[in-house]
């Protein structure tokens, strides 16, 4: 059966605890003992995966908890033009889709990396990146590939079936939302599977089902495709 890609991207606000590791634990644990300690090391981390394996919720999940702790961090993706120039106040960077960067990205990262590293005020700061190959495979300009690849790395996997198929009732359940079995089949049949998509098309068709005033069922899910 043909599956449908959706270019949904991510829900709204991902948090280290809304993130469901499965095969990512490691991962996980590195990030939320790096945001939780009082002391934390500016060794550098990088994590690389296929599309789907939760990249951009990790990082964006650091960034939301540090500013629950009241700090800031640096934020480059490939989606920023005319990124801003280091600022010293930030309390980490965050280098999201580094193998997207063009040159004028790559400068960027570069002098971020640098400045953290070696800042005016002599407290190094962490750099946590992200792509989807491992450092020694990036194309990337050879100082920013070398300086990726220097700490801590994690690969990511996908979640399977039976995880994904988890998480759906995970949130489901946190939205209040009941889905059939026969209605998760069909959604993990004829959906792009990545996590993120599959959590936005679950906020997609809540949003309709409470518009619709009708459960979320097959005939809706295929109605709702019809009238986007």
């Amino acid at each position: 059966m043909k599956q449908i890609a959706l270019d949904l991207g991510l829900a709204s606000g991902p948090t280290l605890a809304g993130f469901f590791a499965g095969p990512n634990e490691a991962a996980l644990r590195h990030l939320q003992m790096w945001t939780e300690s009082p002391t934390r090391s500016p060794v550098p981390t990088y994590l690389w995966g296929t599309s789907g394996s939760g990249k951009t919720h990790l990082l964006k999940g650091v960034r939301e908890a540090l500013r629950e702790q009241g700090a800031t961090a640096g934020w480059l993706d490939a989606s920023v033009q005319e990124p801003p120039d280091f600022n010293e106040a930030w309390a980490a960077v965050l280098l999201d889709d580094v193998h997207l960067y063009t040159a004028v990205q790559q400068q960027a990262a570069f002098n971020w990396f640098v400045n953290a590293m070696t800042p005016k005020s002599g407290q190094p700061l962490w750099v946590l990146a992200a792509g989807e190959r491992a450092p020694a495979d990036l194309k990337l300009r050879e100082d920013l590939r070398t300086r990726l690849g220097w700490g801590h790395l994690f690969s990511l996997q996908l979640l399977g079936e039976p995880e994904r198929r988890a998480v759906l009732r995970q949130q489901a359940d946190a939205r209040g939302v009941f889905m059939r079995d026969e209605v998760v089949d069909f959604i993990l049949n004829r959906f792009s599977r990545d996590l993120g998509s599959l959590i936005q098309l679950l906020d997609h068709l809540d949003s309709y089902a409470l518009q619709t005033q009708r459960a979320i069922t097959i005939p809706l899910i295929k109605a709702m495709l019809e009238n986007e």
